[in-house]
């Protein structure tokens, strides 16, 4: 049985940079299962020590040291937070000296770069590209179709939504999705408001069995989760992306971010901030 352990991550803004890398490094460790935390919004040398004496009561409770993720840009509230009760891995001081070095120039070291809203037009692109998606989700909208970056196109419940959120959050891309119901799914044409915009549709499929237990938690033993509907719809899904040419992946074993990457990839969109 996996054993407890305490990983904390602490920084100077969101956390959401902290999380990543040091998310990113902890899946390696799958015989340990780890109690996480985050602290954001460490930003001065008084907040780091009170994240400290946190930290040393934990060692206490836990009796083991807690493992510690930190993206903080000033030294002296990366200095506070040293201590010899944690393993304390510090992203900015391991990566931007080797930077420094290389570029020739010294890092600004300005808070809240990543995550803030240094460039407010940047920002206001996300919020746009957001509420597109959302005014754009299963086919509510379609007027405005020629707007979209991309068109997702799938049967419904194969993860359409959330990554058309995602894909506007991540990227800034403007993306529309538009569900195949049954009366779209009797022969390998398009729906005819899609017909003007085959270049964009990037479909999504799923394994029919996947799919039963993803429908059967909505709508229990009805004939739209039933595993022969699933399964039917499914096919003549995939057979109207190949009547059309049209690129598909199977979101079955993808989370949402590798499903919006792969998009991102097969069609070749370009981030937009």
């Amino acid at each position: 049985m996996p054993h407890l352990r305490s990983a904390i991550f602490v920084s100077d803004r969101t956390g959401i940079t902290a999380e990543a890398l040091g998310n990113t490094l902890l899946t390696q460790f799958d015989t340990i299962e780890f109690k996480r935390e985050t602290i954001p919004f460490v930003d001065t040398v008084e907040k780091a020590q009170e994240v400290a004496e946190m930290i040393r009561q934990r060692t206490a409770d836990d009796h083991q040291k807690p493992v510690v993720f930190t993206s903080i840009v000033n030294a002296e509230v990366r200095q506070a937070l040293r201590v010899d009760h944690a393993l304390v891995i510090d992203f900015f001081e391991a990566f931007i000296g080797e930077l420094e070095a290389e570029l020739h120039q010294k890092a600004t070291l300005s808070v809240g770069k990543a995550h803030g809203m240094m460039n407010e037009s940047q920002y206001d692109h996300r919020i746009e590209a957001v509420n597109y998606s959302l005014n754009h989700d299963d086919g509510v909208k379609l007027k405005d179709l020629h707007e979209a970056d991309v068109i997702l196109v799938g049967v419904s419940r194969s993860g359409k939504t959330p990554t058309c959120l995602y894909l506007a959050l991540q990227y800034g891309i403007k993306a529309a999705n538009y569900p195949l119901t049954p009366e779209d799914l009797g022969s390998p044409t398009l729906p005819k408001m899609l017909l003007p915009f085959r270049q964009k549709i990037f479909g999504l499929t799923i394994d029919p069995a996947r799919l039963h237990h993803i429908r059967s938690e909505r709508r229990p033993d009805s004939k739209y989760a039933s595993i022969e509907n699933c399964r039917s719809e499914v096919n003549e899904a995939e057979s109207m992306f190949r009547h059309h040419a049209i690129p598909f992946i199977s979101t079955t074993h993808k989370s949402i971010e590798e499903i919006a990457s792969t998009i991102m990839h097969k069609a070749t969109l370009t981030r937009r901030f």
